[in-house]
């Protein structure tokens, strides 16, 4: 279940990171949330069950 959270939560950074982008945001703002979204996947896929069904 978190899993499917951290996906969410980084498919909304990495929609975050493409308005940041079109904005013409600084490159630090863009980097954080792009960084966020990168640790929110890896989280995502650090508890995904391993052969759970």
């Amino acid at each position: 279940m978190i899993s499917l959270v951290l996906f969410a939560a980084a498919g909304i950074l990495v929609g975050g990171v493409v308005q940041l982008v079109k904005a013409d945001a600084t490159k630090f703002s863009i980097g954080m949330v792009a960084v966020l979204a990168a640790l929110a996947t890896a989280g995502g896929f650090a508890w995904w069950p391993m052969g759970e069904a």
